[in-house]
């Protein structure tokens, strides 16, 4: 916040203030991985093993065709978004 000087009218009228900051809402945390939610993943991850798609992925991913990978993935899993944290597992 900029700084307020002791004037009546104007942009930065009224006396000088600290800004209330405040904690951000629960619900803005939506979607941000947990320790929890991220042992639980990486825990079925070594039992299943990965899906043929994704191995697939990797397979283009090891010859350098990152965005060949990227456009499988998408084509998989139908969004842009998921298909970019789907390569950024693997």
């Amino acid at each position: 916040m900029a700084i307020r000087y002791p004037m009546v009218v104007g942009l930065n009228k009224g006396h000088k203030v600290t800004k209330n900051v405040q904690k951000p809402r629960q619900c803005r945390r939506r979607g941000r991985l947990t320790k929890h939610t991220k042992f639980v993943r990486d825990m079925i991850r070594e039992v299943c093993g990965f899906a043929p798609y994704e191995r697939r992925a990797m397979e283009l991913l090891k010859v350098s065709k990152d965005k060949r990978a990227l456009k499988f993935i998408k084509k998989r899993v139908c969004v842009h978004c998921r298909a970019r944290t789907t390569l950024a597992w693997g």
